[in-house]
């Protein structure tokens, strides 16, 4: 019988994750046990560096429960569900629409839960396309796929080195910043015209420091209760509904 922990997003053990890395596979993540020292895991891990592809060390327990407690000798990988766009691609599908680029920033987004909610939000209002960092963020896994409700298919998703560099690139493009972050503008007072994009920060940490210094604008949602803070695909939501019924 299948162990329903592993998923098919899961390549498992060293000839099959060194076969996907030859062969050109999209890989989200390696995940290694830590202090892994065999000949062809460092190998693995030389080729997946240079790919630029992320690399988490982990306890073995943690390998044991990812794959169903098949036999991955110390490594397993993470595929993405459907191919990473560009964000030349984001800007072309804005194109192909007639519409000015609407677009979402992702500053570190963790849970998969949250990032397939905020694809699944972008899809239905119209967001030409969603960017995240390499490191530090969910990818396009099976639970991302499975909490987006199918939006994974038809968002694209570019995944780019550096958030700060990237935000400095669309403002040349004429795309203006929008970070959600406190004390900022009421985001009921905002004008949301024209090119954006929306910037939404890591769970617990928000917007890092520089992310914020390269924003146009700050925009909050007040806080009228006791809690301080929203949800990040919450916040992400109103935010892009928001930008949504703004008229161009």
């Amino acid at each position: 019988m299948d162990n329903p922990n592993k998923k098919d997003d899961i390549i498992v053990g060293r000839n099959p994750v060194s076969e996907a890395i030859r062969s050109g596979r999209e890989i989200d993540r390696i995940l290694v046990s830590k202090g892994e020292k065999n000949g062809a895991v460092v190998g693995i891990l030389a080729k997946a560096k240079k790919l630029g592809i992320p690399i988490k060390e982990v306890d073995v327990k943690k390998l044991d429960y990812s794959s169903g407690h098949a036999n991955h000798q110390g490594i397993i990988a993470y595929t993405a569900v459907k191919e990473y766009a560009s964000v030349d691609d984001i800007f072309a599908l804005a194109q192909e629409r007639g519409e000015l680029p609407f677009i979402v920033v992702l500053d570190e987004i963790e849970d998969p839960h949250n990032l397939g909610a905020i694809l699944r939000t972008a899809e239905c209002t119209g967001v030409h396309g969603v960017i995240i960092p390499k490191r530090r963020s969910a990818g396009l896994s099976f639970a991302v796929s499975k909490a987006s409700a199918g939006a994974v298919e038809y968002v694209p998703v570019a995944r780019v080195t550096n958030i700060a560099a990237t935000i400095e690139q669309l403002k040349k493009r004429g795309v203006w910043i929008y970070g959600a972050d406190m004390n900022g503008v009421d985001y009921n007072k905002c004008d949301f015209s024209g090119s954006k994009a929306l910037v939404i920060g890591n769970e617990g940490k928000g917007i890092s420091r520089l992310v914020r210094e390269k924003c146009d604008m700050i925009v909050s949602l007040p806080m009228k209760g006791k809690i301080k803070s929203l949800n990040a695909s919450v916040a992400a939501g109103v935010l892009m509904y928001a930008a949504a019924s703004t008229k161009d």
